[in-house]
């Protein structure tokens, strides 16, 4: 098992054939998929996303808390 953090859409990398992951700052992300000119052409012809969920962490708290963040 990793000791390396993953982030909520790490199960969805898992459901590509091939995907191969790294470490990235102590998380453990999908820096190739199907190969670099696949992947080029695919970002090129449609788009390509990126998982910036472990980029940051706040906490919100409060009465409002809820409706803030539904907003």
């Amino acid at each position: 098992m990793s000791d390396l953090l993953r982030t909520p859409l790490f199960p969805l990398y898992q459901q590509y054939e091939g995907v191969r992951c790294i470490d990235f700052g102590g998380w453990e992300l999908p820096v190739q998929f199907s190969g670099i000119q696949k992947e080029h052409e695919a970002v090129r012809e449609r788009a390509g996303l990126f998982d910036v969920s472990h980029m940051g962490e706040f906490t919100v708290q409060g009465e409002q808390a809820e409706v803030f963040c539904n907003k």
